[in-house]
């Protein structure tokens, strides 16, 4: 038997997770994230307690910052929203055909923030003191300053990993806002072009 102590244990980091076609989720990240994205502010209005109380206090306005946005057809005029499965908005939407979308402008930063927040506990606050007008079509908040704004109906929910594709057909569609560039995502962080 020897007397001498034994070497500490060597720290060996440990291999990135990796699914079975071989990209971990580092990976993965780090590569989408060299793609830029407009940001959009998603909103919509939840159902009143007691619809069948003229009464009934309406319900609350939701929001959501989202950077996987496109479009999809022109005819019919569809967009697609991708929504982090069992989050607020994905619940509401599973139960709310109608919402919108703020595409926002590069001075509207503070805006994107604030709805990325997680655990906050009241939308309310954060719609508050942003200029915002009410849709025609969906009752939804529709920024004020947006570089545009749709209104939107649910068609389709297409269940994908860890998200809930939503397929929305565009009921209206405008330009509140010429001026200014929009505001981007790329390598994690809100820019603007320049």
């Amino acid at each position: 038997m020897s007397n001498t102590p034994a070497a500490p244990p060597r720290s060996v980091p440990l291999p990135a997770a990796r699914h079975a076609e071989g990209v971990s989720n580092d990976e993965f990240r780090a590569a989408m994230s060299r793609l830029a994205a407009g940001v959009v502010l998603v909103t919509a209005q939840e159902p009143p307690l007691d619809p069948d109380d003229a009464s009934a206090p309406p319900g609350e306005d939701v929001g959501m910052t989202a950077t996987a946005f496109m479009s999809v057809s022109l005819d019919p005029p569809l967009v697609l929203v991708s929504l982090r499965e069992g989050s607020r908005m994905d619940d509401l939407l599973a139960e709310q055909p109608l919402w919108a979308v703020s595409v926002l402008s590069e001075s509207q930063r503070h805006i994107a923030g604030r709805f990325a927040m997680k655990g906050r506990v009241s939308d309310r606050l954060l719609f508050a003191d942003i200029p915002h007008v009410r849709g025609r079509i969906t009752g939804s908040p529709l920024v004020g300053g947006a570089l545009a704004t749709l209104e939107c109906r649910t068609e389709q929910r297409v269940t994908a990993g860890d998200h809930t594709l939503v397929i929305g057909r565009v009921l209206a569609a405008d330009l509140p806002n010429a001026e200014g560039g929009p505001l981007t995502y790329f390598r994690g962080r809100y820019r603007h072009l320049s």
